[in-house]
């Protein structure tokens, strides 16, 4: 049954609406942190759906380990947009870096903290990890965060658990089973994928859903977004109004179509061997795609409320969240339709 029918029509609006734009667009590096997960999904989808070519522009998708190698790609000049989560902005914002989100979509960050299968009954809470070994998907990433976050509000020192890079995928998977770390922060599909082979695998935490978020952090929470230098934006407004509209129409996109028709259009090697427990995973996921594309301002604030409760540096940069995201493209985008 298709849902959200209503926004149906917005992916063909906005292609039109875009093509005006593919002269002037031309081709743009967008570094990912973490194609298999599925809350990069859009961005990869876009492309199998030919939406960034519709918009005019040529996307080229470079798959990094984690948030934090993607964003130094952009920082290091050798990608032009990250995919990646929003909280990076205000880390950056931080220590005078400033890069800007202009399309949302993930309106939920998707982190589910995990406990080993071998380790079930003997981590019962975020307490019982001082002193453990838990996988994120590399070291600085919006999954470190999330851990840190996560033992802070436990009462516990935010490095009381030792921090591993195991990606996000198969090798994060693979981890947990072979008891080379006792918990991770996970997303989907590894969620459910673990979940289908132990039934009783512990959850300690979980963000995949409205109601999930804001019984961890108070209110909502934006998780993936397309980011980066305001500069380089202003350079490139053809480019970044292009990325916007067809990220907005893959999103509209999304909701007007089933999981097994969304799934169909993944490339085979994120999908994996087992398509029953991706579509499962992809299943959980949905309800965390934005419907609009656009910032909720209390959202980033909360991003920003986290991290100043978590770090020093951070409360006492005094950052103006403002400068970290624009909804200047999305609204434009909307108008078009």
């Amino acid at each position: 049954m298709k849902r959200f029918t209503k926004l149906a029509a917005a992916s063909f609006a906005v292609m039109l609406a875009a093509a005006g734009a593919a002269d002037a667009a031309g081709k743009v590096t967008i570094s990912i942190g973490g194609a298999a997960c599925l809350c990069y999904l859009p961005t990869v989808l876009a492309k199998q759906l030919g939406e960034y070519e519709k918009a005019g522009v040529d996307a080229d998708l470079v798959d990094f380990k984690g948030g934090s190698q993607s964003l130094t790609a952009v920082l290091g000049g050798s990608a032009d947009v990250v995919s990646g989560y929003f909280d990076h902005t205000v880390e950056l914002a931080a220590k005078k870096q400033i890069l800007q989100s202009f399309v949302v979509y993930d309106q939920y960050p998707g982190l589910v903290l995990v406990v080993a299968p071998g380790q079930t009954g003997k981590i019962t809470s975020v307490k019982d990890l001082a002193g453990k070994k838990v996988g994120v998907s590399a070291p600085g990433s919006s999954t470190d965060f999330f851990l840190k976050y996560q033992l802070k509000q436990a009462g516990l020192d935010p490095t009381a658990a030792s921090v591993v890079g195991v990606g996000l995928g198969a090798t994060a998977i693979a981890a947990m089973e072979q008891g080379q770390i006792d918990a991770a922060v996970l997303l989907d599909p590894a969620v459910t994928v673990l979940q289908s082979k132990h039934a009783d695998l512990k959850i300690l935490s979980d963000t995949r859903t409205q109601k999930d978020t804001r019984a961890v952090f108070g209110g909502d929470y934006p998780g993936g977004s397309l980011y980066t230098r305001p500069e380089w934006m202003e350079a490139h407004p053809e480019e970044t109004q292009a990325m916007t509209n067809a990220m907005v129409a893959t999103l509209a996109w999304i909701h007007s179509h089933t999981p097994e028709e969304i799934a169909d259009k993944m490339p085979a090697n994120l999908v994996g061997p087992d398509k029953t427990a991706y579509l499962a995973a992809l299943k959980n996921t949905l309800p965390m795609y934005s419907t609009t594309g656009l910032m909720d301002p209390k959202g980033a604030q909360a991003v920003l409320d986290v991290f100043e409760t978590g770090s020093p540096d951070i409360a006492n940069a005094h950052i103006d969240i403002t400068k970290t995201y624009t909804n200047a493209y999305v609204e434009k985008a909307k108008k078009a339709e």
